[in-house]
């Protein structure tokens, strides 16, 4: 069986090439993505029935948005509900998102994972497997033994789980096409049994046998505010998303590169860079220098840095504040009561203006120069279905403001430009144009480019 949700690799997309790799002002030819293979890449964490939030307002929060794939699993999933498995597919069935399918927090019933994974499967619903949620937080019990979770020294269990959970579903006729993620906060490990890889390499020295394959993607949780990233800043969801040690969170290179826990050497950084990945869960509470203001243009930047980065798949935690535990629930793009944030709006006004459903369209290039260019402001070339181009421009300067023009290589017939900040219309529309000037600072521009 072949998995439609993945019209492009699930593969790192931080190898194209974009204006944004050069400070060149010479337009140059830029591969574009279609529209619809960015948009799959959208996705949230959410809660359910068994959780006290009714499915019928989690279709309505879910439609707002536009998201188009959704994290779930088996934990807190029963025959008799109040979440049953006709709770996911009646959300598949209202608004067309899939869901990644896992263990979640503890858990290890692979066979019942795999048994529901089918029924979701049979309906268009799957497209992806994902181990553990973090175990260093929500250690497992498995062939008898405990595994993970706070300060506990045995990982092996969890590596079984995972090592087990991948055999199963390749061995599946059913589900072997679908992509197996990787556990959640690799780098937490107090034991190395090599779940910083995909495949454990020979001579790697783990606990593990050589030869161990876990994953198709690695799976981190890449939370954008770090202790050693706390303020609002430049570049924060973009440094956030560097697959390189650059990146001062509890990102790729520290879960999969060298782990943050003990220092366990992983994948080569160059290597690393090409490894397919994706992030279940990542985003920013309100709070302190976070207003509701900084917590939209995050989340709405964060989607944009993913992609362009190499993330294939991203979900942000979460859709609606939780209201059944304490800690800190700001983190939502709908409050407690369901009334939609700015972030809601803004992810709704974004995936509006690029609602798009063909994933086939043939590749097509598109040359054009950001002259001006800072380091705060980056570019994601799309390609509609409608035969327009939609390239995204945006900005992360918490402060400054720095004008810009896009080049193209030849005047276009026509340019609309939208600010999924301000709304759903364009803000200017230009004709018969080769430049086209924008002042950035914290918030994206949708350039709808007709040749």
């Amino acid at each position: 069986m072949t998995n439609p949700f993945f019209s492009a690799p699930l593969a790192a997309l931080s190898f194209l090439p974009s204006a944004s790799d050069s400070t060149a002002q010479t337009p140059e030819p830029v591969p574009a993505v279609p529209v619809a293979v960015f948009l799959s890449s959208i996705g949230v964490c959410t809660t359910f029935p068994d959780r006290g939030q009714p499915i019928d307002k989690t279709v309505e929060m879910i439609r707002y948005c536009g998201f188009r794939w959704v994290r779930g699993g088996i934990e807190g999933l029963t025959d008799d509900g109040p979440t049953t498995l006709e709770t996911f597919l009646t959300l598949h069935r209202e608004t067309g998102v899939k869901f990644n399918w896992g263990l979640v927090s503890g858990g290890t019933d692979i066979a019942r994972l795999l048994e529901t994974g089918r029924v979701l499967a049979d309906m268009g619903a799957l497209f992806a497997f994902e181990g553990n949620n973090e175990p260093n937080n929500w250690g497992v019990t498995y062939g008898g033994a405990k595994g993970g979770g706070h300060g506990n020294e045995n990982w092996v269990p969890v590596a079984c789980v995972q090592r087990d959970l991948y055999a199963a579903v390749k061995a599946d006729p059913l589900l072997r096409e679908f992509p197996v993620w990787s556990i959640s906060e690799a780098g937490g490990q107090l034991q190395n049994t090599g779940l910083q890889y995909l495949v454990i390499p020979e001579g790697a020295g783990t606990a593990m046998p050589d030869g161990t394959r876990y994953a198709d993607a690695l799976n981190v949780h890449n939370y954008i505010y770090h202790p050693a990233a706390p303020a609002v800043e430049d570049n924060k969801t973009w440094d956030a998303a560097s697959p390189g040690s650059d990146c001062r969170i509890d990102g790729l290179y520290g879960n999969h590169g060298v782990t943050w826990a003990r220092k366990y050497p992983g994948t080569a950084p160059e290597a690393l860079e090409r490894t397919p990945r994706v992030t279940t869960e990542t985003g920013t509470t309100i709070g302190g220098e976070v207003t509701e203001e900084i917590h939209g243009l995050n989340l709405l930047s964060l989607y944009l840095a993913q992609f362009r980065r190499g993330w294939r798949f991203t979900s942000v935690y979460l859709l609606r504040d939780r209201t059944d535990e304490g800690g800190n629930q700001t983190f939502g793009f709908f409050a407690p009561d369901y009334t939609p944030r700015k972030a809601a709006h803004y992810l709704h006004n974004l995936t509006t203006i690029l609602e798009d459903s063909a994933t086939k369209d043939p590749p097509r290039t598109l040359s054009y120069a950001v002259e001006g260019r800072t380091p705060t402001v980056h570019d994601l070339l799309l390609a509609h279905s409608d035969g327009t181009f939609r390239l995204i421009v945006w900005g992360e300067s918490v402060r400054d403001a720095h004008p810009v023009t896009v080049r193209l290589a030849r005047p276009c017939s026509s340019v609309l430009i939208f600010n999924p900040v301000a709304g759903t219309e364009p803000v200017a529309t230009l004709a018969s144009t080769a430049a086209i000037p924008l002042t950035m600072r914290n918030r994206p521009f949708i350039l709808e480019i007709r040749e």
